[in-house]
């Protein structure tokens, strides 16, 4: 891998609601090599899609706000940018991918008209240079005859095709970083593995760093070259991908390996994480799993662990792991 293009570092966004404050994000630290494919992986609700909104700076405020950390992309701090000038990073040299791309396009104008606007904006132009682009990227995502999609609307094409659109939108203006956000949660198994496809042949082709977020560990598996795991805000593990899949250290992980189905062996039943997902309004003591977790202790109720490395790369948080 090559150098940093990403880091973000004890990285806190909470939100303020009637009920008190809800730590979204509680103190995650990761980075980004050029190249490299970080999946973001965990439970819904655990903060992955808040640190992607706090990475692009793009969470509401009210009630959100970024409290406390920082973000340095190509060796720039991102939070003491003015807005005028993250404007030019975002959708541009960061570029993002959300999950409901039905959601994502305006459905009064043309897939064309909403292609173009994004090329005017980041690259400047005009005209039949304009159109080229958006022709090319859309070959680029394997759309057959690009030219009749650009005249369409989005309630005319399928939920994969639109997803293929988010995708060129986002490689128009040739971004270093994107960030993927549960990108093929709407989608049927097949069109899953076609996007997922996709993205690595795109990665590998174009020499983009990505951050893909996830809940399934089948797509982290395909797509990534590195993982992180979160539970209630915080990164719980980290290492490259087969370290985490194949040999595991903390037990959150385990079992949400343990939780996946398995086509190579016979199972009776799925095993099953005990418990629930804490209220991030109203976290427990110490070690957020702790009262999910077979290994809790005395230790594990009074002092939160630090996320360490095992070796090699590998960090867990886990006083008995």
């Amino acid at each position: 891998m090559g150098a940093d293009i990403l880091e973000a570092r004890n990285l806190k966004t909470f939100f303020s609601l009637p009920e008190g404050v809800l730590r979204a994000v509680d103190g995650v630290s990761f980075r980004i090599r050029e190249g490299e494919s970080l999946g973001l992986v965990g439970e819904s609700g655990c903060g992955k899609s808040v640190t992607a909104l706090s990475l692009m700076r793009l969470v509401p405020d009210p009630p959100g706000k970024i409290l406390e950390g920082e973000i340095f992309f190509k060796g720039s701090d991102l939070m003491k940018l003015p807005e005028k000038e993250m404007r030019k990073i975002r959708g541009s040299r960061i570029s993002m991918v959300f999950q409901e791309p039905a959601t994502s396009m305006n459905p009064s104008y043309t897939i064309g008209n909403q292609m173009k606007e994004v090329i005017r904006f980041h690259q400047g132009g005009k005209g039949s240079r304009v159109e080229e682009k958006a022709l090319e990227v859309l070959r680029d995502v394997q759309i057959p005859d690009p030219r009749r999609v650009l005249s369409q609307y989005p309630h005319e094409l399928s939920g994969g095709m639109l997803q293929r659109v988010m995708i060129a939108m986002a490689l128009s203006c040739e971004p270093v970083l994107m960030i993927c956000d549960e990108p093929t949660t709407a989608l049927d198994v097949s069109t899953q593995a076609q996007i997922i496809q996709l993205l690595g042949d795109l990665r590998e082709r174009r020499r983009m760093s990505l951050l893909f977020i996830t809940h399934d560990l089948g797509v982290l598996s395909w797509v990534c070259t590195s993982a992180a795991v979160m539970y209630a805000g915080k990164i719980v593990e980290h290492g490259a991908i087969n370290q985490v899949l194949k040999d595991p250290i903390h037990p959150y992980t385990r079992a949400l390996i343990g939780a996946t189905p398995r086509m190579d062996r016979d199972m009776d039943r799925l095993k099953v994480i005990s418990g629930t997902v804490p209220n991030l309004v109203d976290l427990p003591p110490g070690c957020t799993f702790w009262p999910r977790c077979p290994l809790s202790r005395k230790a594990c109720r009074e002092e939160a662990p630090v996320l360490n490395d095992r070796g090699d790369g590998h960090h867990a948080a886990c006083h008995f792991c």
